[in-house]
């Protein structure tokens, strides 16, 4: 998606340049784990949309992702992702865990991946995120041709059994990072998974919870 705008002045990219150099950034550095797959919108489980995650491991139980909806130097900033572990969950408020997803057929499926680290790293990180939660917001609906992050933040969710996810927006990007969801699933056969905690994945008991906008943005 294009944002409207002038392009960047050669000042301007300076000025870039100058800070990239110059300025330290904590936060932005303590990115340092990639993940990519795929939400849905609360509500609405034919808007489906790729996303890659570029998490922080705050500590051994809590992750913190800004997601993008590329992995190029000038894709949008689509929202956040914060994931939880199972024990974290468990003691959320049962209208708190409404809002949050589980990850476990993502990752036995093979649809969440970790793109460019040995498979060896890749499935050590999925046996972490297996039994984990998670709370997306997208701010930026470029899936939805949006030029702008026009309107308030939507709920996402993720997909919970096989055919739920649009098949050729999954083999597109197996295509692109020249990997095989169908491989993964076998090689992830051997990891546990955990129960999934019945607050979680609020839209299968008929909780489909989103924030209504009074700005009549359509999503």
């Amino acid at each position: 998606m294009q944002a409207p705008g002038k392009p960047a002045t050669i000042a301007t990219r300076g000025l870039e340049a100058g800070a990239a150099i110059l300025q330290d950034k904590p936060p932005i550095e303590a990115l340092n784990a990639y993940l990519d797959g795929f939400h849905f919108y609360s509500g609405n489980m034919k808007a489906q949309m790729e996303a890659h995650h570029y998490c922080a491991i705050v500590n051994e139980d809590v992750i913190q992702c800004v997601i993008y909806d590329g992995n190029v130097g000038d894709a949008k900033l689509m929202g956040v992702e914060y994931i939880v572990s199972g024990k974290l969950f468990q003691a959320l408020p049962l209208a708190e865990q409404a809002l949050w997803h589980s990850h476990v057929h993502e990752v036995k499926s093979g649809q969440l991946i970790a793109p460019g680290i040995p498979a060896v790293a890749e499935k050590a990180l999925m046996q972490k995120l297996v039994g984990t939660y998670g709370k997306t917001w997208h701010i930026w609906h470029t899936d939805l041709h949006k030029q702008l992050p026009l309107g308030v933040p939507q709920l996402m969710m993720g997909f919970t059994q096989d055919g739920q996810a649009d098949a050729a927006m999954v083999v597109a990007r197996d295509a692109r990072f020249k990997v095989q969801s169908l491989e993964k699933r076998r090689q992830r056969a051997d990891i546990a998974a955990p129960a999934i905690d019945p607050g979680a994945d609020a839209w299968q008991h008929g909780k489909l919870l989103q924030l209504q906008d009074p700005t009549g943005a359509a999503h």
